[in-house]
């Protein structure tokens, strides 16, 4: 590999994967807890996974699209403002669109016992 590639600006082969394990990580993390069924409030869980969806996006920001505090890697007040507002409408709009999902196609209990009573009469 040339010197640009090791340590250009597209990071090292190391940094890729400490970001890729991070990356897995925070992604087996949130999935374990709801497959795990772990005993911890609804808004506790929502706000652990929607913290840990947080930091994957920064994650993905620093390790991957290298986003950082040097002059050439363009880590100013305006792309910090930018990263942080794009963070907010991502996770803001996942709890909208979970929450109406929730809401709007759920069956509602009336449905259930009318469904049984239908199937026991055919």
């Amino acid at each position: 590999m040339s010197a640009h590639t090791q340590h250009g600006s597209h990071g090292s082969m190391g940094t890729l994967m400490t970001g890729f394990a991070l990356a897995a990580l925070l992604t087996i993390v949130p999935f374990a807890l709801v497959m795990g069924e772990v005993q911890i409030s609804r808004i506790t869980m929502i706000g652990l996974i929607m913290g840990l969806a947080a930091v994957q996006i920064l994650v993905h920001l620093v390790f991957f699209l290298h986003v950082n505090r040097s002059a050439e890697g363009g880590w100013t007040l305006a792309a910090s403002i930018f990263s942080v507002i794009i963070l907010v409408i991502v996770l803001a709009g996942s709890l909208w669109v979970m929450h109406n999902m929730n809401e709007n196609m759920m069956p509602m209990p009336d449905m259930d016992h009318m469904m049984n009573l239908q199937s026991q009469q055919g």
